[in-house]
């Protein structure tokens, strides 16, 4: 989905310009990765409050292990998430990507990680995770997850239609990032998006290509 936003919500993520319609997407410039597919049941996105909760930031968790559980989620519209991974030493069974290290977006064959920045907003009436341009306020802003309503705490996102994710791949390795990840831009469903000479975004793998980390556990949170 693409759509205008009032200023108020534009301040929320620092400025960056909104306008109705979809515009011109940013040009292709293909990718040294590639993308490769997730059990997306092992996921879960979530608005973490920041601070005083006034503000949150999106949360991936990753169910690896079925030890014990990551994370567990109650009511609906909006669902509200207990982080249990943070009550113990997840090592080995859970994952937690907090920020741009740990995910960024991509649409088709290529990385936007550099150009859009993944913004949780919150209104009175829902929580959305958005994709926000950093360099060129005239593309599109999209929304690409919703709580389903308005609350505080940490909250579940659902993706919008068309919307998955994906893990980063180099060469035949997975590596320790997520993409935020679309086949085409809104709107364009019919226009698959492809890098010229690279469609699928793959890349030569050197030979000290890095393997995907293992996330170091947080502290309990007291």
């Amino acid at each position: 989905m693409v759509r205008s936003f009032p200023a108020t919500l534009a301040f929320a993520v620092a400025g960056a310009t909104m306008f109705t319609g979809l515009g011109s997407p940013a040009s292709a410039q293909g990718s040294l990765f590639s993308a490769t597919p997730v059990e997306q049941a092992n996921f879960i996105l979530v608005a973490a409050p920041i601070g005083k909760g006034e503000s949150s930031q999106l949360n991936i968790y990753e169910q690896r292990t079925n030890k014990r559980p990551c994370f567990a989620v109650s009511g609906s519209e909006p669902a509200v998430v207990d982080p249990l991974l943070a009550t113990f030493d997840f090592t080995g069974v859970c994952n937690r990507y907090i920020d741009g290290n740990g995910y960024s977006l991509r649409i088709g064959g290529d990385d936007f990680g550099t150009r859009y920045r993944l913004s949780v907003v919150k209104s009175n009436q829902d929580v959305e995770l958005l994709a926000v341009p950093t360099r060129d306020p005239s593309q599109p802003t999209m929304v690409v997850a919703k709580a389903g309503g308005a609350g505080g705490g940490f909250l579940q996102l659902q993706l919008e239609p068309g919307w998955l994710l994906m893990r980063r791949q180099y060469g035949t390795r997975s590596l320790g990032h997520l993409y935020v990840f679309r086949e085409v831009w809104p709107g364009n469903e019919a226009e698959p998006v492809q890098s010229e000479g690279n469609p699928v975004g793959e890349g030569t793998l050197p030979a000290d290509a890095p393997v995907a980390p293992e996330l170091t556990p947080a502290a309990p949170e007291s």
